[in-house]
């Protein structure tokens, strides 16, 4: 019920006079929170808009509206990493423009599409452990900063810069981090209980430890100094406090211990990884009301979207174009044959249509996809806008092969022009 154009205006400008809810955001969902941040974020792209284009006027100076990326699809990092950093030098404002991005050599214009193939392709190869920027843990499926890794703090600013745009540009990125970033992008520090999530099996080995009802010191046999392993495989030892081998870890300092050892995990061993990440995080949001508005998990929300996908509210919300209605024979084979996919492959259905595998911000039903004929019945496969969340469907004669080409089509779908 609550009005959030009118809403968001009192909250920027009355704020004297009228109550606006966004000042009490505890109040509100994450939904209703990302629609007035989409706002803010709209209204700082058509401003940075207007004022390239009084420069322009005033000293002639033909300067771009948009945060323009032109960048090669074999060497996407090089040439990204470049461009943002020549532009988080000379002048950070550019990157509150609206993002358009251009494959070179390839012909789709940037309506919200490419970005999203162009995140996706940077994270792939940023995640990449073979890079050695980020931990794998296979139990967890997440990932975490290497506290050894060899890279220079630019990939981790880029990063940073990524999500920060991915929210500025309202993109679900498929990011699988702990929820402890989350927390320290927000400000405040990993702590003890945060390990649970990042590293189970060393929160788990602490908790006994605090739980330990025997002779901690005698049984135990353990010191305020710690082992890891770097990149190499090499063991790396560190005193927690100082003169750490030679204090022994008893029942009454065991409290003490854990949390050190919690913060040295979490906080001081990637510190300088993690410093160079949020700042390139706060370059694009530092303006915006994300901090005031939005808790860590809702954050990541906004950055992943939701992985409970429900098929049954996407189909109740989409549009149909072209000589289709919910109706025709063809749709209602459609959905049979959506509804009856794996995981998997509903799945690769999103990542075909919409660019994401991931719901937004309040689920499938807020996704407004549009079905559209595309001709009769053919041999052809069919194809999608991902900017416009637009499926092009020809009117297939069986369900089968409707079937059969549908699953061919979301199966070998990456870059342009692959009809």
């Amino acid at each position: 019920v609550l009005e959030m154009d009118k809403d968001f205006t009192f909250f920027k400008v009355d704020s004297e006079s009228k109550f606006s809810f966004q000042s009490c955001p505890f109040v509100l969902n994450a939904c209703t929170k990302s629609l007035g941040l989409y706002y803010d974020n709209r209204i700082s792209m058509y401003s940075e808009r207007r004022i390239t284009a009084l420069y322009s006027l005033v000293q002639g100076q033909q300067l771009n509206p948009y945060l323009r990326l032109k960048v090669r699809r074999d060497h996407i990092i090089d040439d990204a990493l470049v461009r943002l950093e020549m532009i988080s030098m000379e002048n950070p404002a550019d990157l509150r423009k609206q993002l358009f991005v251009e494959f070179e050599g390839e012909q789709g214009v940037d309506e919200g599409g490419v970005s999203k193939e162009f995140f996706q392709l940077v994270l792939e190869e940023m995640f990449n452990p073979d890079i050695g920027m980020f931990t794998y843990d296979e139990s967890t499926k997440l990932f975490w900063y290497n506290p050894s890794s060899l890279e220079n703090e630019a990939q981790f600013t880029l990063i940073g810069i990524v999500l920060g745009l991915a929210i500025y540009n309202n993109c679900i990125l498929d990011v699988h981090f702990p929820m402890v970033v989350y927390r320290k992008l927000m400000g405040k520090k990993g702590t003890y209980l945060d390990l649970a999530d990042s590293h189970p099996v060393l929160y788990q080995s602490l908790k006994e430890l605090l739980d330990y009802e025997g002779d901690v010191e005698e049984d135990m046999m353990i010191t305020f100094q710690i082992s890891q392993t770097d990149l190499f495989g090499e063991p790396i030892t560190y005193d927690l406090k100082e003169n750490g081998d030679k204090i022994p870890v008893t029942a009454d300092n065991r409290k003490e211990f854990v949390s050190l050892y919690g913060d040295y995990i979490l906080n001081k061993s990637v510190e300088r990884q993690f410093k160079a990440f949020r700042r390139g995080f706060q370059m694009v949001t530092n303006e915006s009301p994300l901090k005031c508005l939005f808790r860590p998990e809702e954050v990541e929300l906004l950055i992943c979207g939701s992985r409970n996908l429900d098929f049954q509210a996407l189909e109740e919300t989409t549009e149909y174009d072209g000589g289709y209605s919910k109706d025709c024979r063809i749709i209602k084979d459609f959905w049979e044959t959506v509804h009856s996919f794996g995981e998997e492959d509903k799945r690769l259905f999103l990542q075909f249509t919409t660019g994401t595998d991931r719901a937004p911000v309040g689920g499938l039903g807020k996704l407004k996809m549009i079905i559209a004929k595309n001709g009769p019945d053919t041999d052809r496969l069919p194809t999608s806008h991902t900017c416009f969340n637009a499926l092009l469907l020809p009117e297939y004669d069986s369900k089968e092969k409707l079937k059969e080409r549908l699953l061919k089509a979301i199966t070998y779908a990456k870059g342009f022009g692959m009809l």
